[in-house]
């Protein structure tokens, strides 16, 4: 069986936006009792990834680490049409990746204890975003 439903979500601009119960409440809609979560950003300039969800300090550690490997008006980068936080998302969201796929076990999403999945905002103004959100397994 194949399911597929969209999240969109609107960020406050750099940052992680926690998406967790979004996908869950996805995938007890989908009826799916074991098989495959697939989550697809439909946006080059922001990343999704599953990372620690208890201490915010690990996040901001993350941003931290990301600005250091991408710097915002880094004189490398050419390409500042929206401006100099504009190619570093790029190039971030290449490192950190747009996509993401997890088990479905028992009708949940088989995270572990300290796990949260998160669309992580490169870009520092708030911006609209669309997740496609693709199911396949067995009701």
């Amino acid at each position: 069986m194949w399911r597929q439903a969209e999240i969109e979500l609107s960020t406050r601009g750099r940052g992680f936006h926690e998406l967790t119960a979004e996908v869950e409440a996805k995938v007890r809609d989908s009826g799916i009792r074991i098989g495959i979560c697939h989550l697809f950003l439909r946006h080059t300039s922001a990343s999704l990834c599953i990372t620690e969800n208890a201490d915010p300090q690990v996040r901001r550690d993350l941003e931290g680490f990301a600005q250091r490997m991408a710097p915002d008006g880094d004189p490398r980068f050419l390409h500042d049409a929206e401006g100099p936080d504009d190619m570093p998302a790029h190039a971030r969201s290449l490192i950190f990746g747009h996509e993401l796929t997890l088990p479905i076990r028992n009708g949940m999403l088989g995270l572990g204890t300290w796990q949260g999945i998160y669309l992580w905002e490169h870009r520092e103004g708030a911006m609209r975003r669309e997740i496609i959100v693709t199911f396949a397994g067995e009701a």
